[in-house]
């Protein structure tokens, strides 16, 4: 599969690597326990029936504490702006992205475009409990 990309080329660092990285676009500090929006400078454009999928690096998350706000960002096949991503610093000490530090990765997969409809349920074990629905402990 191709994908076409602008701006910052997403860089898988082995050829069966699921994840491609993207690099900062520019230099922002974020502070102890705070947040920032860090452009990429990337913008793609995935084929209808495949999503985007930016997941936080596991290196930075585990040495500097530094990963994505909201767990994972969906960009759907639709969006062709730029890529930023919400990084959340975790540690007790700032942090500063560089233009050019890998801060995220990038997973194209393909997915599901359901039609809903309303209607009834068929009647399960697990039924409407919620969270904890296998068991609160």
């Amino acid at each position: 599969m191709e994908i076409r990309f602008q701006g910052r080329r997403p860089v898988r660092q082995h050829e069966d690597d699921a994840g491609a990285d993207l690099t900062a676009a520019e230099t922002v500090k974020i502070p102890a326990g705070g947040i920032a929006s860090v452009g990429t400078g990337t913008r793609v454009q995935l084929p209808t029936g495949t999503v985007g999928v930016v997941a936080s690096r596991s290196g930075l998350a585990f040495t500097h504490g530094v990963g994505l706000v909201n767990g994972i960002g969906v960009i759907d096949a639709g969006f062709t702006g730029e890529i930023r991503v919400a990084l959340v610093n975790n540690s007790r000490t700032p942090f500063t992205v560089r233009a050019g530090d890998r801060v995220a990765q990038l997973v194209v997969m393909p997915v599901w475009l359901p039609t809903f409809i309303e209607g009834g349920f068929d009647q399960t074990v697990r039924g409407d409990a919620g969270f904890g629905s296998t068991g609160a402990a």
